[in-house]
């Protein structure tokens, strides 16, 4: 969940600085500083099982995967988001505190949450260049939506239920959606 009210106006720096030293994470929008929480039992689950596949189907492989401690960066609109899980195979993507080319980004959203996710987001991921896929993976209901763009440019919508074989084209991989609700339990 996001605190929707504004923090401060950081620079780039500054806000940098501010991530190395703090325990919380935020999210640097044009140098205003959001202060996100993500704290539920069930992201925290469903987080966990979609990057216990990645990492174990990427090893050994050019990619890497990263948790939620890894920022994107946005070059082309001054924005740093904290993506649940983030995959880039670019081997020029090295920077030590964020990265700015991954392939696949996955998002765990709720219903609080869906409106930033579905809309700003998905707008804003649309501009890094390397993007593949943009997945969405709701915490309250079995249920993935994954943007696919193709021909370099067009992005569509696939949306998975509960029986269903999802397709990360970007990394290579399969994953039955029950994997990814594996041990959550709805209210």
């Amino acid at each position: 969940m996001y605190n929707q009210a504004k923090i401060f106006y950081l620079t780039v720096e500054e806000y940098l600085q501010l991530e190395l030293e703090s325990l919380v994470h935020y999210e640097y929008i044009a140098g205003q500083v959001y202060a996100i929480v993500t704290n539920t039992e069930n992201r925290k689950i469903i987080s966990g099982n979609i990057l216990a596949r990645l990492r174990g189907h990427l090893l050994g492989k050019s990619c890497r995967v990263f948790s939620s401690d890894m920022k994107v960066k946005i070059e082309a609109l001054d924005v740093f988001y904290h993506p649940d899980i983030s995959v880039t195979s670019d081997p020029s993507d090295r920077e030590k505190y964020f990265k700015t080319a991954p392939c696949l980004i996955v998002e765990i959203i709720s219903a609080e949450t869906e409106r930033i996710h579905r809309n700003e987001k998905l707008m804003n991921y649309q501009q890094l260049k390397s993007l593949q896929e943009y997945v969405l993976v709701y915490q309250s209901e079995i249920k993935v939506d994954i943007y696919r763009k193709y021909n370099h440019k067009t992005w569509f919508l696939e949306q998975f239920l509960t029986r269903d074989i999802m397709k990360l084209s970007s990394v290579g991989l399969e994953m039955a959606i029950a994997e990814i609700y594996e041990d959550v339990e709805f209210e």
